[in-house]
């Protein structure tokens, strides 16, 4: 398989402030890659770069062939762009947002009405085309902003965290497109905050942290460079919860984190949990909560990182930068 997308040491920088410092990344034509982390991390920054929003600053990328810098209208042409917030016009109907792209496309009229009528058939909007966007529920509008992307049929598309905001309903509807859209030879990069939308979604995943790869490999590789599963306990009374602590680390051989009202720890053998649960039994502690799971995306950061997957709740790139 080819590759659709491919950047080496990418360097970007905001007021002395790298957003980006030195990013590789590859993604395979016909397959999904998720670039992972917390807001601040770098993943709009870079997808800014490959659409040819912005010009690194140092390092080189090509998109289906063409470099970022040097052929950025033979670039544009290859891809659609959704970004974090929908970006129709609220005025419009959903007809009407659709057919403006595709005229600007250069669609002729009919070509126009028929490829906006096709769009909202797939995604389930026929029924409101001709209702104004305002109108529209925001997984309505996510879905609107995803088709106009699609107008000019591009090979690669580009999410940048589709989902941020959505009911579970519609981030699971959101899902089922991108698996539709894949399934259909297009190429996904596909940012997010959610290790769960990585898990669902990606062939490949790399995480950025302050502008730096940190880590990548499939979704299971990562996850279990933070435990194959995470042992959580809540305790009925919260005042036995450092006992329960001190039970799970003599079980496990493994520091607990606490916040005071539940504890966890990463674990690779799930026969641990009747050895906990005996001991817990043994010394009186009364549990409230005892389950395996997952790990969550700020585990995933601390096993990675050292630390949480906190970050300020601003984009990559300062105000003043940003296109």
């Amino acid at each position: 398989m080819t590759d659709a997308i491919r950047a080496e040491g990418l360097v970007k920088e905001f007021k002395g402030e790298r957003a980006l410092d030195g990013v590789d990344l590859t993604a395979r034509t016909g397959a999904v890659l998720g670039v992972l982390g917390p807001n601040g991390s770098g993943k709009t920054t870079t997808v800014r770069i490959l659409s040819t929003l912005l010009r690194p600053d140092g390092g080189h990328a090509t998109v289906g062939g063409f470099d970022v810098v040097r052929q950025p209208h033979e670039v544009r042409r290859q891809i659609g762009l959704t970004g974090q917030y929908a970006a129709v016009d609220a005025e419009l109907t959903g007809t009407q947002n659709l057919v403006l792209i595709a005229r600007l496309l250069g669609f002729d009229r009919a070509q126009a009405r028929a490829r906006a009528t096709e769009l909202l058939e797939r995604f389930e909007l026929s029924d409101a085309g001709g209702r104004p966007a305002k109108t529209y529920s925001g997984g309505m509008r996510r879905r609107l902003d995803l088709a106009a992307s699609l107008v000019g049929r591009p090979a690669l598309l580009y999410l940048d965290e589709p989902t941020t905001g959505l009911d579970p309903h519609s981030r699971n509807g959101m899902w089922a497109v991108v698996r539709d859209l894949v399934s259909d030879g297009v190429t996904v990069l596909l940012t997010t905050q959610y290790l769960e939308e990585a898990d669902q979604l990606a062939d490949d995943i790399m995480v950025l942290d302050h502008g730096r790869v940190i880590s990548q490999g499939t979704p299971e590789e990562l996850k279990n460079q933070a435990g194959d599963q995470v042992l959580e306990l809540r305790t009925v009374d919260s005042g036995q919860l450092p006992l329960a602590t001190k039970i799970i680390e003599a079980v496990t051989s493994a520091p607990v984190h606490s916040d005071g009202l539940v504890a966890n720890v990463p674990v690779n053998d799930v026969a641990v949990l009747p050895e906990v649960v005996r001991r817990l039994d043994e010394q009186g502690v009364a549990v409230g909560e005892l389950s395996l799971r997952k790990p969550s995306l700020d585990e995933v950061f601390l096993a990675l990182t050292g630390h949480s997957a906190e970050a300020p709740d601003t984009d990559d790139a300062p105000e003043g930068a940003r296109p």
